[in-house]
């Protein structure tokens, strides 16, 4: 008799223990995932640590000459997409003027560019260096 009321007491006590953390389980919050991912620059690394992908804020750069022979250049925002060899092939930009986009590879490259009052423009360019330049009429 005895025997069996300490058997009734063990499992009875072994319920309220399984309950209980069956209760706590389904009671625990799941963690939330940030709603917004907030910084001025976004590497993405291969397995060999080298940088394949970049997203980031570029300061003004007030005293920069630039190829046409203007000085400055505002914030943009950049993206690139980097080669396993270090090359960006791929590289957006875009700031309170414009943006443009290059497409680049082992043959050369082509430069798309609408930026300020100029006319936009799309320019190839070979490996060997001859360039083509197409502007609307």
């Amino acid at each position: 008799m005895k025997t069996t009321r300490f058997a009734v007491i063990l499992t009875v006590i072994n319920l309220i223990v399984l309950m209980s953390g069956l209760f706590h389980a389904n009671s625990a919050a799941t963690p939330e995932v940030a709603p917004v991912l907030r910084c001025r620059e976004l590497y993405l690394i291969d397995d060999k640590g080298r940088t394949r992908a970049e997203l980031k804020v570029t300061p003004a750069q007030p005293t920069l000459k630039m190829p046409d022979g203007t000085i400055g250049f505002p914030e943009s925002v950049l993206f690139r997409l980097i080669s396993s060899t270090g090359s960006p092939h791929v590289k957006l930009g875009a700031n309170e003027d414009g943006g443009g986009l290059v497409l680049g590879g082992d043959g050369g490259y082509v430069q798309i560019l609408s930026r300020g009052t100029n006319f936009p423009f799309v320019k190839i360019v070979t490996k060997d260096g001859r360039e083509q330049l197409i502007k609307p009429q």
